[in-house]
């Protein structure tokens, strides 16, 4: 069973994984977003809560199914 802040930092994981491996800094992906690069970073430690349709814009910004991003 999952704490809330292991499901963030796991989700958070997921999202930075893919980022690394699309080759987008921080900086790159915040503005694609169109939000902070400080927001992203916390969405990576694990700090920010976000709401399925934000994980959804992630995951297709990112180019990635969402599955690769909801996998725990």
């Amino acid at each position: 069973m999952y704490k809330d802040n292991d499901l963030l930092k796991q989700l958070g994981l997921n999202i930075k994984a893919e980022r690394v491996r699309k080759g987008y800094t921080q900086e790159y992906f915040a503005e694609k977003l169109g939000v902070s690069r400080e927001y992203i970073s916390r969405v990576e430690r694990g700090t920010e809560n976000l709401s399925i349709l934000k994980i959804l814009n992630i995951a297709n910004s990112l180019g990635s199914h969402i599955n690769n991003i909801l996998r725990f």
